[in-house]
């Protein structure tokens, strides 16, 4: 599970660039309604020579999966790719023609989002130059190669697979989704599929639908397995090829064995082995260098069964981790608070750990977006009986830290002096430890109750537990028990945080959505709950307000306490409707406060960020890492660089690990 970085006031000045001898340009491109960063990996030359081997196999494990994702975005992903990146290496013509700037432009869009659709919005992109032109110009290249007519409908025709992931009420989600987990069957299809499979009584269920593709043909309805000699062989054999690698340097064997589990689970497909992994990828504590790989989470899958592929390789930042293993070490005082009822309650919480790491590479679905933080297993049943690790990206909340400064978005948006004072001097590390208490603490808090099917609130299900997750976070943040541990050094600290995230939730996400369009992401319409059902349920009380100042419109909070509180019962209900899989009240209160915006404050909030020019959508751009060697083909050093730029990376990706046949 994770959490994704939203577009705030501008954060404090972060470590990031004083750490170094020589900052790094964090500023990459900037292309359509995206902007492209670096990130740094300091501490990476003080890792000893056997983690760098380590690290450097892992992140061709990681490179190795990119294919994957491409074609489970959508099934003529990857030969459009082909044939925008032949068209735009090998063009011969006007590279500052109207025509091919906008190629370049629609280009650009679909590297981002490993695909033809928006990779946040899920809307397909509409290319700005035209078929015919297009096609005349493939034509001039050598071999002309053609684009046949399924493919040509896919990137011209705007009715044709719209979506990437519909989550519209009332809609089919299966048969109007793109995203290539399912071939000719209809929702209730998939539902009656896997319920069938359900054992209600197992206490221990694999993750059904997590590493397949569901398909009908002949009538009858089968997985197509994700496994070496199933789907998506030959990029899974390269993975295991470094996988196998990486392991005759791991820094112990607990972590040696979490990688040969990994090596069986892609040989086999097996989810009961999958399991295995990941309960020893959770016990792995000890381990500096860590990674994940994987079919893992299923946001992009519109009944939320179906992992897509993606890697993060890392290694733990010993510093910051303090915080992270202090909210750990009280993870049991935590949900023993919780204000929720004490039914859903953990009675023991067990093996809990989190730390601060350093992102080493970033790969599949999180590349070139990434989430800032990431609590796995997400397995309900390990969570409980085994605990589960979570991890905040902070070397990623810095560069994005690095490139908001003076930006004006606090300016604009912030109501005040002294309220943009506050979000300078602590919305950094308030921002950070409303990630790690997410991560940490909330997707691991409270407990379904016997008997409940965990996938029983169906497409709303990410959207709810990432606004649990959310509510735990927003909840503890003002207790005083983070001050008491000294993670927090002023009671007033957490009002920054509350700020930032009512006003992203209640106005400036908006930025991120089209006029006359609802919000679909998962994340978004998490936030927008939140904020939505606490402005309404403090009204009587004036809790939050939207005030008007020289005809524009302002968050105002007046009583942090009470929406604190607020907070602390939209917690016990949705950890209610989590616990007892109440999915009418869980898409009741989805439907009411998550999905709907108001036209004219969205009308407002655009013309607004226009005038300043802030992308709404960031992503990087990854260091390149280099094996040294000697005669005999062993690995001496590994050095890593910042230079290459965003399209030099992704065609090299393209040409260098193409890990799927066409």
């Amino acid at each position: 599970m994770k959490k994704i970085l939203t577009i705030a006031a501008a954060a404090a000045v972060s470590l990031s660039a004083m750490a170094q001898d020589k900052p790094i340009d964090y500023t990459v491109d900037r292309f359509a309604d995206i902007e492209v960063l670096r990130y740094d990996v300091p501490d990476f030359n003080s890792l000893s020579l056997n983690q760098k081997r380590l690290v450097y196999y892992l992140t061709e494990a990681a490179i190795w999966g990119r294919d994957i994702l491409w074609a489970q975005n959508y099934k003529h992903n990857l030969e459009i790719r082909d044939l925008i990146e032949n068209l735009y290496t090998n063009y011969a013509g006007d590279r500052n023609s109207e025509q091919f700037k906008a190629f370049e432009k629609y280009l650009k869009q679909v590297e981002f989002a490993n695909g033809i659709h928006h990779h946040y919005s899920n809307d397909k992109f509409i290319p700005g130059f035209t078929q015919e032109w297009f096609e005349e110009q493939l034509a001039l290249l050598p071999g002309s190669p053609k684009a046949c007519g399924c493919v040509l409908k896919a990137m011209f025709d705007p009715t044709v697979d719209a979506k990437k992931v519909n989550q519209a009420e009332g809609e089919d989600l299966i048969m109007t989704s793109a995203v290539d987990f399912y071939d000719g069957l209809t929702q209730k299809e998939v539902e009656d599929y896997y319920n069938a499979l359900k054992d209600p009584n197992d206490a221990t269920p694999i993750s059904y639908g997590l590493n397949s593709r569901l398909v009908k043909k002949d009538g009858k309805v089968t997985e197509q397995i994700y496994k070496l000699g199933g789907l998506y062989s030959d990029a899974i054999a390269h993975i295991v090829e470094n996988l196998t690698k990486a392991m005759a340097y791991a820094e112990n064997d607990a972590q040696r064995m979490t990688i040969a589990r990994l090596i069986d689970f892609y040989t086999t497909g097996d989810l009961k082995t999958f399991d295995d992994y990941s309960i020893r990828w959770a016990d792995d504590t000890a381990s500096q260098v860590d990674f994940i790989n994987g079919f893992i989470e299923s946001y992009n899958d519109p009944l939320g069964m179906t992992g897509s592929w993606e890697s993060i390789v890392n290694f733990k930042n010993n510093a910051a981790s303090h915080r992270t293993e202090t909210l750990s070490q009280n993870a049991q005082w935590f949900e023993s608070n919780s204000p929720v009822d004490p039914r859903f309650r953990k009675d023991e919480v067990k093996g809990v750990s989190a730390k601060v790491i350093t992102a080493a590479i970033l790969a599949g679905d999180s590349y070139p977006a990434t989430p800032i933080g990431i609590n796995l297993p997400n397995a309900n049943w390990i969570r409980a009986a085994h605990g589960s690790k979570s991890v905040t990206l902070e070397n990623i909340t810095q560069a994005y830290d690095e490139a908001s400064h003076g930006n004006g978005f606090n300016e604009e948006f912030v109501i005040d002096a002294p309220t943009r004072e506050l979000l300078d001097k602590y919305l950094f590390i308030t921002d950070n430890l409303h990630t790690d208490l997410h991560e940490c603490l909330g997707h691991g808090s409270g407990r379904i109750l016997p008997g409940v099917d965990p996938d029983a609130l169906k497409a709303h299900g990410s959207t709810l537990e990432e606004a649990r997750a959310d509510l735990f976070a927003l909840y503890y943040l003002a207790d005083p028990k983070l001050l008491e541990l000294g993670l927090l050094d002023n009671p007033d600290a957490y009002k920054a945080e509350y700020y930032k995230y009512i006003l992203n939730g209640l106005m400036t996400q908006l930025m991120r959505i089209e006029p006359g369009k609802d919000i679909e992401e998962a994340h978004m319409r998490n936030r927008q709950l939140i904020a939505a059902w606490a402005f309404e349920h403090g009204k009587k009380d004036k809790v939050i307000q939207l005030v008007k100042k020289g005809g524009k419109t302002y968050v105002k909070i007046n009583d942090y306490a009470k929406l604190r509180d607020l907070f602390g019962q939209l917690l016990g209900e949705i950890q209610r409707i989590k616990s007892e899989g109440d999915y009418e009240a869980g898409a009741a209160l989805v439907q009411k406060y998550a999905v709907k915006v108001d036209p004219k404050l969205h009308k407002e909030v655009l013309n607004r960020y226009a005038k300043l020019d802030i992308a709404p959508y960031k992503g990087f751009v990854n260091p390149v890492y280099e094996a040294v060697y000697d005669d005999n083909g062993i690995i001496t050093d590994v050095k890593v660089s910042y230079g290459e730029d965003f399209l030099p990376q992704v065609l090299r990706y393209s040409k260098n690990y193409a890990g799927l046949k066409k």
